[in-house]
């Protein structure tokens, strides 16, 4: 539960500064998500999933109000820092990495 927990928090970090910056330019605002665990690693696909329930209880549904580039480094220090450098590429309105 403590993971989940932690998870809300982000979310909530990550809603209001979304919030903000879609109120804003009125578009379908885009978050960043850097995991550092493979794409098929349990606690990834947990991470994802309770990232996704986290913003739904906030209205966020990715693909309908919210865009979501995910990257998984798969524990490969040099692909997290190619995928860090990519998703701040991309210019979203937040960034979410684990570590």
């Amino acid at each position: 539960m403590r993971r989940r927990g932690f998870i809300a928090v982000l979310a909530a970090t990550v809603v209001l500064t979304i919030v903000s910056h879609a109120q804003q330019a009125e578009r379908i605002p885009r978050v960043g998500v850097l995991i550092h665990w493979p794409e098929k690693d349990p606690f990834a696909q947990a991470s994802v999933t309770a990232l996704a329930q986290a913003l739904g209880r906030f209205g966020w549904v990715e693909g309908k109000n919210i865009r979501i580039d995910w990257r998984f480094s798969g524990g490969d220090p040099t692909l997290f820092k190619t995928y860090s450098a990519e998703l701040v590429g991309l210019m979203p309105d937040a960034i979410l990495a684990s570590g």
